[in-house]
């Protein structure tokens, strides 16, 4: 397991090109988001994806979310309509998961055979410039049931050796999860309150009121 600092507003390109290359090989990348740091793999290799389940002892009944670089980006994994796009442009990039209509392209391994999956574009540079390739897992970086930890110490004490790059961002601001919600349903739901709701709800209900 290797450590590298990097600089959370200018991202260093050749240590982001150096964690993609490492995902790209299916291996483990620690990153930070803007809220918790993440355990990000390539979406699109299943041992990798397996990997994270098994390295956060989570069941795999339960669904791992993606960090996306753009709005464009969300297309390529799930189906919006024309409300959904509009609600997920005024609130991204920023501490929210959006619950989509998955497309055929994403493994079920990934999304526990639902056909939904968790959208995430972080209002961090780094995730958006470590997803620009491909999408990358978005859980974070904890042994299931356990608290987030809110510092690399604490990443490094319940994950161990068993990531293969930690990119060193500092302690985050922010230590809430991402607010989770459900855009297959009508009205809307919240399914998990968590940073930024207070935006996400006054965002609905303007929407609600057209």
């Amino acid at each position: 397991m290797e450590i590298v600092k990097i600089n959370p507003q200018e991202p260093e390109k050749a240590k982001i090109e150096y964690a993609i290359n490492i995902l790209m090989d299916g291996g483990v990348v620690v990153y930070p988001t803007d809220t918790l740091y993440g355990i990000g793999v390539n979406i699109f290799n299943e041992t990798a994806v397996e990997k994270v389940f098994n390295i956060k002892k989570r069941s795999k009944s339960k669904p791992l979310s993606v960090c996306l670089s753009s709005i464009g980006d969300i297309f390529k994994v799930a189906y919006m309509d024309s409300l959904t796009e509009k609600i997920a442009r005024n609130i991204l990039p920023g501490p929210f998961t959006l619950i989509l209509n998955k497309k055929e392209n994403i493994s079920t391994v990934l999304t526990a055979g639902e056909n939904k999956i968790g959208v995430r574009i972080p209002d961090s540079k780094v995730s958006m410039e470590l997803s620009r390739k491909f999408p990358v897992t978005a859980t974070s970086a904890n042994i299931s049931g356990m608290k987030a930890p809110e510092s690399l110490e604490g990443v490094y004490n319940q994950l161990g050796e068993s990531v293969d790059l930690i990119l060193d961002a500092g302690r985050l601001e922010k230590t809430l999860p991402s607010t989770v919600v459900d855009m297959t349903c009508n009205p809307l739901r919240v399914l998990r309150k968590g940073s930024g709701v207070e935006l996400f709800e006054k965002e609905n209900t303007e929407n609600s009121n057209i």
